[in-house]
């Protein structure tokens, strides 16, 4: 294995990604490590699809399951944990397997991110509760007179990126469009990536989506879901965002029947690995691409590549 790799598997949601990522850690000595913005919150392994106990036995796993559900995760948190984490499994002598379907996470990880500062927790507060008093679109409003360029490119009910975008003016005095433009920072300057990309068919991808999320209503995500309903926890929250929380919450609002929720739930899982498959195919290149999702017996030109 050659020094400071990187192992990154990027797919859509039922891709079999995961369970690619614990057979290449197994044959190659190597540990797992989470990319995904929903599998770091603790108390919903079922509707985000952590890893099971079982899986997490085969292969050491890291940073899943590592925040509160009130929590608001970021990619700057993220990134942060990933590089220690990465640098930490390489002092060992091992290999880091990055996995997940957060494009944005990757390619910062890969491509490296914008030298914007971290914005302060009462700048977060702030903008926050000017969301949740006045409206998302008026928050878009404000942010299109300070930064017209993120106002246009922005859509007006994209809370999370018109709240990212306006504290960034509120902290720097400088429109994200403006920091956008300045060189990227690498996080990892000396590693050296090889990028694996799960494409199925869209055919394969609609069939695979729909299963996933009857056996995950198999598993309890029922339950799962009402037991983070009765924390009354802001549905802004990234957690409370993830596929199916808000769908089957609305049922346990009474505004709709388990049927319907179920049914809505499998239909946006649907459409967001579609958007996923878009965004990988488009905009993250690879050093090999898997035509099919991922069940088992990996290519054994993978290996070759990465021996």
């Amino acid at each position: 294995m050659q020094e400071n790799k990187v192992i990154v598997i990027a797919g859509p949601t039922a891709s079999g990604k995961s369970a690619l990522a614990i057979d290449l850690a197994l044959a190659l000595n190597g540990v797992v490590i989470n990319a995904d913005s929903m599998q770091v919150y603790k108390d919903m392994p079922i509707v985000s699809a952590v890893p099971t106990a079982e899986d997490k036995a085969k292969v050491e796993h890291r940073l899943y399951e590592i925040y509160d559900p009130s929590f608001r995760g970021n990619v700057v948190d993220w990134l942060k944990s990933a590089v220690a984490e990465i640098r930490d499994v390489w002092s060992q002598g091992k290999t880091p397997v990055v996995v997940g379907g957060t494009g944005l996470y990757l390619e910062n990880l890969i491509k490296g991110m914008t030298p914007i500062p971290a914005t302060p927790e009462d700048i977060r507060q702030k903008v926050q509760k000017m969301i949740d008093t006045e409206g998302v679109a008026a928050v878009h409003q404000k942010l299109a007179e300070v930064d017209p360029k993120s106002g246009q490119k922005i859509a007006e009910n994209d809370a999370s990126r018109i709240k990212r975008a306006y504290e960034v003016f509120l902290h720097t005095g400088e429109p994200m469009s403006v920091w956008q433009k300045k060189p990227l920072i690498q996080n990892l300057p000396e590693a050296k990536f090889f990028v694996i990309k799960i494409c199925p068919s869209v055919e394969e991808l609609d069939r695979l989506s729909y299963a996933r999320f009857d056996a995950m209503v198999q598993n309890g995500v029922i339950d799962e879901v009402q037991k983070l309903y009765k924390r009354k926890l802001d549905p802004s929250l990234p957690a409370m965002k993830a596929l199916g929380v808000p769908e089957l919450i609305e049922y346990m609002r009474g505004k709709t029947n388990v049927y319907l929720a179920v049914q809505n739930a499998k239909l946006h899982t649907r459409q967001y690995a579609k958007r996923q498959r878009t965004w990988f195919k488009n905009r993250l290149d690879a050093d090999f691409v898997l035509s099919k999702c991922y069940k088992g017996h990996f290519p054994e030109e993978v290996l070759a590549l990465l021996k």
